[in-house]
């Protein structure tokens, strides 16, 4: 059996991967998340505060008599605002690799979170997407975080 070994194999050197790299590229994933997370709540809270009260999304105002909220509006502004503005403003950040990137999408992963723990409390579990936006409120918590601590380490000269 023929091997090949690398100078560096020879000699026992792990090869280093560039930290900066794997910054950019989690802000590149991160970035992804924001934007379709942006892209899906646009014009879901857009539709909700045009017809505050769900006639032409099939939806009925029924679902909310254990909520505070008479009607999907002030649900469909915070959808429109936060999941959908702030996530492409976040998106926006991420791919321009923005110092605060990390510090927004951490925000928007624990808005994103909430917003469907509270989802769930006052209307009960009633589609696939809860649970997705969940996870993915998690992965760009990780993210978030991730990228946060990356790059105090490269601000510290450290190498992870």
């Amino acid at each position: 059996m023929l091997y090949i070994y690398s100078i560096n194999q020879i000699l026992g050197v792990k090869p280093q991967i560039n930290n900066r790299y794997i910054m950019k590229s989690k802000t590149i994933y991160l970035g992804i998340i924001q934007t379709i997370v942006g892209i899906g709540a646009i014009p879901a809270g857009l539709a909700m505060i045009l017809d505050p009260y769900g006639t032409n999304l099939g939806m009925s105002t029924e679902i909310l008599l254990k909520s505070p909220f008479q009607n999907f509006f002030i649900p469909g502004l915070f959808l429109f605002i936060v999941n959908g503005l702030f996530s492409v403003i976040g998106a926006l950040l991420s791919f321009s690799g923005n110092k605060y990137a990390g510090t927004f999408g951490l925000g928007l992963g624990v808005f994103l979170i909430l917003w469907i723990c509270v989802q769930i409390y006052f209307i009960g579990l009633t589609h696939f997407l809860q649970p997705l936006y969940f996870v993915i409120g998690i992965i760009e918590i990780i993210l978030s975080y991730s990228f946060i601590h990356e790059k105090k380490s490269i601000k510290n000269g450290m190498n992870i």
